[in-house]
């Protein structure tokens, strides 16, 4: 990527979520079983990126809830943060990445699928809200950091020991 002098690369934290314009660009790591979801208008040249850590807002055990932390939850308030920045919803478009399987284990105990659900769950919040999903890279066993551009709407992603590949 080329970067001009101006260029700020905004960070997401796990369980956050951010928006950015052109020329600047938008990134989190430690995507895991967590899916990082960027949904980006094209014409307006901005995007927002939210890390997604679980599938549902009912198994939060806090008293204040976090809603960046929860596929059902982040991907709701992520819209709205980019409506407050005038983006209307029809033209927003979805790359999402991550929701590895990180350990192997014996039981296939539903609760043990942390990422597959987590993809699941975004897929279905994204059907919802009538977001076409452009490209994804889900799945797998391995970690991944992304960075979303919205000048070229071009997603890298960096994986664990398999390189660097955009979508």
């Amino acid at each position: 990527m080329i970067q001009s002098i101006n260029h700020q690369v905004v960070k997401v934290g796990i369980a956050e979520l951010d928006i950015v314009k052109t020329p600047d660009t938008i990134r989190t790591s430690g995507l895991g079983s967590c899916v990082g979801v960027v949904l980006y208008d094209e014409t307006k040249k901005i995007a927002g990126l939210v890390h997604i850590m679980l599938p549902d807002s009912n198994l939060a055990r806090a008293e204040t809830l976090n809603s960046a932390k929860f596929a059902d939850t982040g991907i709701k308030a992520l819209i709205e943060r980019l409506k407050i920045e005038g983006v209307q919803t029809f033209r927003l478009k979805a790359k999402i990445a991550g929701g590895a399987q990180m350990f192997k284990f014996t039981s296939a105990k539903d609760t043990m699928r942390i990422g597959p659900r987590n993809v699941e769950a975004v897929k279905k919040e994204l059907k919802k809200n009538s977001i076409p999903i452009i490209a994804e890279d889900t799945g797998g066993n391995s970690g991944r950091t992304i960075e979303f551009d919205p000048a070229t709407c071009m997603l890298n992603i960096r994986t664990v020991n398999q390189g660097v590949m955009e979508i």
